[in-house]
């Protein structure tokens, strides 16, 4: 269900962010790539973001977790170098449609996730 929450909302940023890309004019072809680029991105957060908050984790008790916006912008910008060298044809340009990006795919992943809960099997 992840998946699905972040393609939507990595759909949602490529259509309002202008930075960001997305090279197919096809619909089910963009959907496709969408999912893909949702798995590098799931990825990425589930592997380096760990290594990155670790380092970084003064940081984010100094700004009171502000340093998050910088780190989710980072897996964005690194999602979007690892798409561009798959060959997806998703790309973000710079790092504020990465920072745009990164807080809308957060504000639907959230909205998103209030709609349609987690199974939580206990």
């Amino acid at each position: 269900m992840r998946l699905v929450l972040n393609a939507v909302g990595l759909g949602v940023a490529t259509w309002l962010v202008p930075g960001i890309s997305l090279d197919s004019e096809d619909l089910t072809r963009s959907i496709v790539t969408l999912v893909f680029v949702a798995l590098v991105f799931g990825a990425v957060n589930a592997v380096v973001k760990p290594i990155f908050r670790f380092f970084t984790n003064p940081l984010v008790w100094i700004t009171l977790g502000l340093f998050l916006l910088v780190i989710n912008t980072l897996m964005l910008w690194l999602t979007s170098w690892i798409a561009e060298k798959l060959s997806l044809g998703w790309s973000v340009e710079g790092f504020w449609a990465a920072f745009l990006g990164a807080l809308i795919v957060s504000v639907v992943s959230v909205l998103l996730g209030f709609i349609v809960p987690e199974d939580k099997k206990k």
